[in-house]
């Protein structure tokens, strides 16, 4: 009965293995059982777990057994593996292998815009949306790029083509040859994600908030298609299908990193995030996120900056970051972070091992280097039973190697895929690596080949106390030695002969007299020859600051009590101006306001001569965003947010700080009717962009007229976009709003709607929980906006720029608008050819809330003297003019209870200033937000000081790295960084 039972089991067995073979055979099935048994070997079967003399036993591409003691099969290939290593296949988790190249798949409208899909199907309206992409019908072996991948030890891929925002479906694959059925593992491994937009020839997205508003808005469409009948759209649906998957996101930097994830939490997901190998820069809020990344070994090469002028072009952000990006990975593993390494952007895969050995050097360790190339990457794939360790009935996915694997000299001998071999380096030839006795008729030399073991070298041959310089050469399994017995230039012994067990040839000596030789290994190792001592330099490394770029943080500031004495005090409150007075900070609030104040455990501040204010309050700024200011592609773009795109690592922030500003408001441009949702952000540099932004602050959004809007001075070839003319402009605020008003009655009815967030912010306005800043010039519009609004109920909050404001003041005044203007700008483009220098003095006597404004990275930090001119054009008080950029902005804003002035209980954004404040000499000493120092004069000439000195630090070490045969790059040419104006439209960044 045993017997019986046996048979049927090893019939059912064989019946399982037939059935696999779904291709037919073409003559005799080759039914051999592929057993290989490889013995005496080291393996480490896993980070944590390494096996001495032990064996490892496969059979038709699995693991059959690990360990030491296990019995060899009879029948089995028997490879004796002495001396040698066994390690897991390394795993490439963020990778294009196997993908077709990216290609657009509608039509180029030929340079105009684009406004939806050109793509044939029932696909998304938006073609960077391309979740219906599936990897595992579109994998197909590519045996170049495998053979490259296992060369350096990779045995499987997570592969996805790398386009679109949404990239559609991964798939884990093994880089054997034959056929693609053969090599997948898990068919659908991951859904895939980036910021870029990739080959989609559409307009929109055209900027960073554009990605992300588009994402946000396409989880809400698909939420909603699940549960509606009205059409159907294959990429809605594959998106549903996808959410049940492992997500990953790649991204364009550490910043994003916490946009991604911020955006994954409001929508439940938890994102595998591909870094780009900066996350050194802000790795405790990375941390804290929880994330898994997968990281890079892509490091910057050194630049050329040998000559001086060149040296000074070099950012000294780049500098910093070439220094630091090797140990990225280690700080990484000793904050706790869970990554896995790819070998995602090197220009070559052999470049890899130099890359991950950097790395160590820089503090990675090697147990987690292999498990971040081997453990986290099955694990994060979800092909953890399969691949990533060496176990019983895993894929047989291994290497062989010559030593340790992390070894400078280690070679990799064999990358054994799906229990297949494919030999990357001869195992076979002979360790010529030790200590000879060659004997030459009567004569005995010594001699040692070291070096590589693959390219071992012979450079001289010792007779007793002779060292005599030699020249040799290996050939196919021959030998060549060239030298002189006596050390004579002109007398030569030549030999030649051939390698084996004993070498022996023939020769001649310098009288062409016939020799025989032998040579003998004596002993393994080389014989020792006396080494000049090397000086080990320490690798010194600098800080790393907050933000990692010049003027930087080695520890952020943080909130103090401090207590400004004798200061001339402009409030901008009924008091007026105080003299002699002192003013008191603590948990940064002004606490207390008066002369002679008391205080214990403070920082006091000796304010004698020097003017206290309130710090300036930027209406219309564009600094600190992020790839893109406007969405311009749409007529509307309600729903981007600037907030998605604070940048908090712009210079801007901080020399902004110097010119007394402490908070900005950051708009969207002004290239379409409706722009986007704006930010206010209090200037703390250092501080992440989500601790910048002011709480609990009323939402405003951006809106425009004018020449910008209409397009009429984009060229010929943006004649598509609607609208085209100011009449146009109009209509689509009247179209707009009155959808709003409908939306309001879906939303009102109970019923089932699809959200739109574009529309539901235009609704914001109308409910009056979001408020408009309207970009302006001409009388005419700004009179049909005001009319509107009014039409529709609702007020509009700021006219921004409005050169033309002096017109329309009364008008202004009676429905309640503040204006925002320029000081003095006029005659730059045709719309404001009637601008006057005592516009904002004309509508501030009308009782116009006005302010001054920037719009310009480079006035921001001069609007003290901007508010003065004011004084010259338009007569007003110094307290007034000063409230154009402190208070009057905070009113605009709806701020005024917190900001703007210096009044007890407001928080303690203030700047102590060396003279009046108005006056073009003044220099902000000091600058405060939220109680917090972020500048301070004297502290910044220290900075400068210690930043040319770690400029020059960091340029003599690339100076070094050019001199040890490192690679280099040119520096590149100076490129505008981080700051925009209204009517910029850039591409999105691609990464």
């Amino acid at each position: 009965m045993k017997k019986t039972i046996l048979l049927l089991t090893l019939f059912i067995f064989t019946i399982k293995i037939t059935a696999q073979q779904t291709f037919p055979n073409n003559g005799p099935a080759d039914k051999r059982d592929n057993w290989y048994a490889f013995t005496n070997a080291t393996i480490v079967k896993s980070a944590s777990e390494k096996i001495e003399n032990a064996t490892l036993i496969i059979k038709n591409g699995k693991i059959e057994a690990v360990g030491k003691g296990v019995s060899i099969p009879s029948g089995a290939v028997v490879n004796d593996l002495k001396g040698k290593y066994i390690y897991p296949s390394f795993i490439d988790i963020y990778s294009d292998y196997g993908m077709p190249e990216p290609k657009a798949e509608g039509i180029s409208p030929q340079q105009r815009p684009q406004m939806t899909t050109n793509k044939k199907g029932a696909f998304s309206w938006n073609e960077a949306l391309k979740s219906e992409f599936r990897a595992n019908e579109n994998f197909t072996i590519n045996n170049e790029k495998a053979k490259d991948l296992r060369s350096v030890g990779f045995g499987a891929t997570l592969s996805q083509r790398m386009d679109g925002i949404a990239r559609g479906t991964a798939i884990v694959v093994t880089l054997g040859e034959g056929r693609e059925h053969e090599q997948v593992v898990k068919a659908t491994a991951a859904n895939a994600f980036s910021f870029s937009k990739g080959t989609s020839t559409m307009d929109y997205p055209t900027s960073l908030m554009g990605c992300i508003a588009l994402l946000h808005q396409t989880y809400l469409d698909a939420d909603w298609y699940k549960t509606q009948k009205e059409e159907y759209n294959a990429s809605l649906d594959a998106w549903n299908t996808n959410l049940a998957l492992p997500q990953i996101f790649a991204v364009g930097g550490m910043l994003e990193i916490l946009r991604a994830n911020k955006m994954g939490k409001e929508f439940n997901q938890n994102y595998i995030i591909k870094s780009t190998g900066d996350e050194y820069k802000r790795l405790s809020e990375i941390k804290a996120t929880g994330v898994s990344l997968i990281v890079p070994v892509k490091f910057p090469d050194a630049y050329d900056v040998e000559d001086p002028y060149d040296a000074l072009q070099a950012d000294f952000a780049d500098l910093k970051h070439w220094e630091l990006a090797a140990s990225n990975a280690g700080r990484l593993e000793k904050s706790g972070v869970n990554f896995a390494l790819t070998s995602s952007g090197l220009k070559e895969k052999k470049d890899f091992w130099g890359a991950v050995r950097k790395a160590i050097e820089n503090g990675l360790s090697e147990n987690q280097a292999l498990k971040a190339l081997t453990q986290i990457p099955a694990e994060l794939a979800g092909v953890s039973a399969q691949l990533g360790t060496l176990e019983n009935g895993k894929i047989a996915n291994f290497i062989i190697t010559s030593g340790a694997i992390f070894g400078k000299e280690t070679k990799i001998y064999e990358n054994w895929v799906n229990g297949k071999n494919n030999v990357i380096s001869s195992i076979s030839v002979p360790n010529l690596l030790g200590t000879y006795e060659l004997k030459i008729a009567a004569k005995t030399y010594k001699f040692t080949m070291s070096g590589n073991a693959e390219k071992p070298e012979l450079n001289y041959l010792f007779n007793d106390t002779t060292k005599v310089k030699s020249d040799f050469s290996l050939g196919n399994g021959t030998i060549t030695i060239n030298f002189s017995p006596e050390n004579d230039a002109k007398n030569f012994t030549r030999l030649s002969g051939v390698l084996g067990n004993n070498w022996a040839g023939n020769g001649q000596d310098a009288n062409a007299n016939w020799l025989s030789w032998t040579a003998k290994k004596i002993m393994d190792s080389p014989l020792e020859t006396p080494k000049k001592a090397e000086d080990k330099k320490e690798n010194i490394v600098g800080d790393i600051t907050y933000p990692a770029m010049a003027f930087g943080n080695a520890i952020l500031p943080k909130t103090n009590t401090y207590l400004i004495q004798n200061a001339t005090v402009w409030t901008n409150e009924k008091d007026g101006i105080l003299q002699n007075t002192d003013v008191l900070v603590q948990n940064g609030k002004i606490t207390q306001i008066g002369k002679g104040i008391r205080a214990m455990q403070v920082a006091t501040i000796d304010g004698t001569e020097k003017y206290l204010t309130a710090g300036i309050l930027d209406e219309h700024s564009h600094i600190a965003i992020s790839r893109g200011v406007n969405e311009g592609s749409q007529e509307s773009s309600a729903e981007v947010r600037i907030g998605d795109v604070v940048n908090s690592e712009d210079i801007n922030i901080y020399r902004n700080l110097a010119g007394g500003v402490t908070a900005s408001h950051l708009l969207h441009g002004s290239a379409n009717p409706i722009g986007g949702q704006t930010q206010l952000i209090k200037l703390k540099w250092g501080y992440t962009p989500e601790l910048m932004k002011v709480e609990n602050w009323d939402g405003f959004i951006k809106f425009a007229l004018g020449e910008n809007v209409k397009s009429s001075n984009w060229g010929d070839n943006s004649r598509t976009r609607y609208p085209q003319t100011r009449m146009g402009v109009e209509q689509v605020y009247e179209d707009y709003f009155t959808r709003a008003e409908e939306y309001a009655k879906v939303k009102a009815s109970g019923k089932p709607y699809r959200r739109d967030l574009d529309i539901e912010t235009i609704l914001e306005i109308l409910e009056k929980k979001r408020f408009v800043t309207c970009h302006s010039y001409v009388q005419s519009e700004i009179n049909m906006l005001i009319k509107l609004a009014e039409r529709h109920k609702f007020r509009i909050n700021t006219f921004t720029h409005i050169l033309e404001g002096y017109k329309v003041a009364d008008k202004m005044a009676a429905h309640g608008v503040g204006g925002s203007s320029f000081s003095d700008w006029w005659d730059y483009k045709y719309e404001v050819y009637s601008a006057i220098p005592h516009n904002a003095a004309v509508m501030h006597e009308q009782g116009v809330v006005t302010a001054i404004n920037s719009d310009d990275a480079e006035m921001s930090r001069r609007l003290n003297q901007e508010a003065a001119k004011t004084i010259e054009y338009g007569g007003m008080s110094e307290e007034e003019a000063w409230k154009m950029v402190t208070l009057n902005p905070a009113k605009l804003l709806h701020v005024d209870n917190r900001v703007g002035s210096i009044k007890v209980g407001k928080d303690a954004d203030i700047v102590l200033w060396s003279s009046n404040p108005l006056s073009v000499y003044a220099k902000a000493e000091m600058t405060f937000v939220d109680g917090i120092k972020f500048f301070d004069l004297s502290e910044d000439a220290q900075k400068r000081d210690n930043l040319r000195k770690e400029r020059e630090r960091i340029i003599q070490k690339m100076i070094i790295a050019k001199k040890s045969g490192d690679a280099t790059q040119a520096v590149p040419k100076p490129a505008r960084k981080g700051s925009y104006h209204c009517d910029e439209v850039h591409e999105e960044d691609a990464h």
